[in-house]
This record gives C-alpha cells, structure tokens and sequence, in this order.
C-alpha cells in the first residue's frame, strides 16, 4: 500500500480531462438547435405562399422535400448531440466510483466501524449514479436549454416584440415555480437514499447472518423489522415523487397559458395586419419547440438536485482523510525490515476507552511468542499495531530499531503475514484465497502453504479441490477449515514476521499438534 492517492474534490475536476468531448458536444447542440430553429421558417414561407396564392404546385413540393430533409438533418445530429455528453457522465461516474473504492480501501478499520455496509455500498452505487446522469444528462440538457431560448427568443423578437415580450414575462414566473419545487426535491432526495442505506444494510446484516437468524426462529420478527425499514422507504420516496411529479402538469400549466395569450395575442396582430399568417404559425412552432424545455426544466432541476445532494455525500467520504498513512518522508527509507520488535510504554486508546496502557514488550529477533490473557484484555489489539492496523495513542512499536511508522506502509504489511481467528475469506477459489497475498502465486507455493496448515487432506475431499470455490465469507468450509485457510494464506508470502491470532480454536487437539509440529521448521528460519 503505497501513499495515498490525492483524489479530485471537485466535480469539475472529473470533467476538466473530457473538456474536448464537452466542448464538441455544446457545439453540436448548438448546431442542432440552430437546425431547429431554422425549419419553422421553411413553414412561414409556405403558409403565406399558399395564403397569397404565389406558391405554384411545383414548389410546394420542393420545399416540402427541403423541409423533410432539414428535420432528417435536425434529428441526426440530436443523436449525436447525446451520445457526447452522456459518454462523459458515464466516463466521470467510472472515475468517481473508481476513486471512492481506492480511498476506502485505504481508511482505516475504525472508520468502518462507525458506518454501514448498506450505505457505503449505496454511495458506490446509487449516488454515483446520480452524479454521472447530472454530469451527463444534465450537461445535454442545460446546454440544449440555453441556445434554444436564446436562439428560439432571438428569432421571436425580430417576428414580434410585443407578442415575445408577453411570453418572456412568463418566464420568471416559470423560473421561481420550478426553483420552489427543485429545493423540496433536494431535500426529498438526501432522505431517499438515507432510507435506502438503511434498508441495504439491513439486509446485508441479514443475509450475513442468516444462520443465527434460522437457528433462533425469528424469521417473522425480522420480516416485521424489514418491512417497517421497507415501508418507510416507501413513504420517503413518496413524498419526493409527489413534489417531483408536480413538476409536470405546472410546465404543462406554462405551456397552456402561453399558447392561450400566442392565440389572443397573435391572432388579433394577423387581423390588424401587423404579422402575416405564417409568421404566426412560425411563432407558434417555435412555442412548440420550447415545450420539451419547459416540461423537462423541473426534471432536469431535479436531475441537478439530485447529483449534488449525493456528490456531497460521496464528497464527504472522499475528504476523510485516512487516519492511518505514510508520512511524506517514509518513501525514503530502505526496504529490509527485521530484527527485535519492541513496544515501548505502549499505550492506545478508542472511544473514550483504554486498549492498552504502558505496555513494555521486547521480543528479540527469531523469537517465538505466546501471548495469553482473557478475552478483551487486548491481545489482538497488540498484535495489531506490528502492521499498523491499529496505530498506538502514545509510546512507540518498533523494528529493528525503527518505528514501525517510518516504514512504508506497503514494504511494513508485506514482510508481516496475519492469521486472524475469524478470518474473511473471498468469494473466490480456495487456491485464490491461500495466494490471496502473494504478487504472483504458483501452484507449489500455495500446496506447501496448505501442508503446514494441516489443509491438504481437506482439500481432496473437495470437488474441484484447490478450484473450489469457498462462498462468501468462506460459508461452504467449516470453522477448523476456514482457519487453516487462513494460516495458509499467511504462510503462502513467506513473511519474516508471522502472528498467528487463536487461530486453532475451531481445530481439534490432533490437528492442532500436527499443525503444531509442521510449524516448527518455519518458525526456525524467522
């Protein structure tokens, strides 16, 4: 584990590296809304050319086949206008979710103490989700906006001030409404996915422990307790699609009272002679055109509400500083790691709590060590701060003279190899799990590794022994056969420093001796 990898804190930082394809992607929509505003007067020409009686068969026909081949032109290059921006979201939620993986991998395990599986596993999924459609979409669509109200009004105004004056006094009207309803939708939304952690973490703890929950009958109980979790999951989302779907019909509400005042207002200027029929009929389609931008307006403040409520959430993850690193100087220093380890006045403490306190401990070099003591009383704790997994409060852990935290992390962790007592194995193959440490493991690494450990005999009986795949959390092995899985996989890297954590509790006393006696060569040459 090298230094930690300084992740981007801003949203613009992921899409700084795509500014081309942005860039492309605005010019086509611009291109495309200038398309679209251009056909409407393909139709002022042919309405006033039939309404005056000038425009011959021949010619209507022509301009017919210009209008067909101009919206055949629009539509091709609406497809590509979204394939650019929606290709960066995608691309920018990959990166966050790429960066939110290595920053967890590196916090510490006192981090993940105080959170939840369910939401953590929500913030890769759910909210990074969220940000790659608001970069994407919400970049197409703002875009779109912006050109076809500046480019759509533009052309309006030069028709008729007076009729683009009483559209444009509805806009801030529209604007406020919207604004309202994009605030509440915010709001709605960080609940949603609060709710949504606590339902996914809840049935990650159940499925994890299904078989306390088989063995104390409580299946309907903790259905109950789901159902309330679901239920109010429900409730929540909800509450934010009403507020959401409310968007709708109050565009469709703008949409209507413009279209009234166009015909009040438009049809009055045809009579008086101030416009031309197709003048109005030009105007009217470009109302249609801005009709996709007004519905979609709450939906895309939405969409912008939406991503930002949960980059803040994954913004907040990715500035925990991990509470265990390398100091800039540790890259300096030499590999070779080994001699005494000493625990110098040795103290820890978490929570308000004390760990350790004052411990003294020198253990010279090729020493073999048995630590015992009741539970609680900190053995793992102690065996934990060799590695740095756990890091002391005050006092010093050192090798070969040197603190532990002058060495890289990822030179320290790979001379030391842990076995724990509840191990966690990998969904993955039992030959995958004993080689789990090792850079590039062969086959003859990982069966003398699985012969100290007593595991060979276990794994012939296995159907596609060293192939078989061992479950999540190893669920298809038993307890003896998960530990000394376990022992393997701390054997396999060939540490120079191994801490074997009660690791023969689940092993009965003949396995435990033979294990016992394979052990002593290696512990001869630590």
């Amino acid at each position: 584990m090298s230094n930690a990898t300084s992740h981007p804190r801003t949203l613009r930082s992921y899409a700084k590296p795509h500014g081309h394809a942005i860039l492309v992607g605005v010019l086509l929509s611009l291109v495309t809304v200038g398309f679209n505003v251009g056909i409407p007067f393909i139709s002022r020409y042919v309405v006033d050319g039939l309404a005056d009686g000038t425009l011959a068969l021949r010619n209507l026909f022509l301009w017919l086949g210009v209008y067909g081949v101009a919206t055949l032109g629009a539509t091709a290059l609406s497809y590509w206008m979204r394939q650019l921006p929606l290709r960066v979201g995608h691309a920018v939620e990959t990166a966050i979710r790429g960066d939110l993986f290595d920053h967890l991998t590196r916090l510490e395990r006192a981090f993940f103490r105080g959170q939840h599986t369910g939401d953590l596993m929500n913030r890769m999924s759910s909210d990074v989700r969220s940000v790659g459609m608001g970069v994407g979409q919400g970049l197409m669509q703002i875009s779109r906006m912006v050109f076809v109200f500046i480019l759509t009004f533009g052309v309006m105004f030069a028709l008729s001030v007076p009729l683009s004056v009483a559209i444009l006094v509805l806009v801030p009207l529209m604007a406020g409404s919207f604004s309202w309803f994009a605030g509440r939708i915010k709001k709605g939304h960080v609940a949603v996915q609060e709710q949504l952690s606590e339902v996914s973490n809840f049935s990650q703890e159940t499925f994890t422990g299904i078989q306390t929950l088989k063995a104390f009958a409580v299946e309907p109980r903790w259905l109950g307790l789901f159902q309330k979790k679901n239920q109010a999951l429900m409730d929540q989302s909800m509450r934010m699609a009403y507020v959401y779907e409310g968007t709708r019909p109050l565009a469709a509400f703008w949409f209507a009272a413009s279209s009234v005042l166009i015909l009040l207002l438009g049809g009055r200027q045809v009579i008086l002679g101030r416009i031309t029929l197709g003048e109005l009929v030009q105007f009217t389609q470009y109302l249609l055109y801005m009709q996709w931008p007004l519905l979609s307006l709450g939906w895309i403040l939405s969409l912008l509400q939406r991503a930002w409520a949960s980059w803040v959430r994954i913004r907040d993850v990715l500035e925990r500083a991990p509470g265990i690193a390398d100091p800039p100087e540790t890259a300096a220093r030499p590999a070779p790691i080994g001699g005494d380890i000493v625990f110098d006045h040795v103290t820890v403490k978490a929570g308000g709590a004390t760990l350790l306190d004052d411990i003294c401990l020198e253990i010279p070099a090729g020493t073999r060590v048995g630590l015992t003591g009741p539970t609680g009383s900190g053995k793992t704790v102690l065996m934990s701060l060799l590695p740095r997994l756990w890091e002391v409060t005050s006092g010093s852990v050192k090798i070969g003279g040197v603190d532990v935290r002058e060495y890289p992390l990822d030179a320290l962790r790979k001379r030391i190899g842990m076995a724990e007592q509840e191990p966690m194995l990998f969904s993955d193959s039992l030959a995958n799990n004993i080689g789990f440490g090792m850079q590039d493991p062969t086959a003859e690494s990982i069966l003398a590794a699985a012969g100290i450990a007593h595991l060979q005999a276990d794994v012939e009986q296995l159907p596609r022994q060293f192939e078989t795949m061992v479950g999540e959390r190893g669920v298809s092995l038993s307890g003896g056969q998960r530990q000394r899985t376990s022992i393997s996989r701390a054997l396999s890297r060939d540490p120079g420093i191994l801490i074997l954590d009660d690791v023969l509790a689940s092993v009965d006393t003949e396995t435990e001796a033979a294990i016992l006696g394979k052990l002593q060569p290696v512990f001869s040459t630590r």
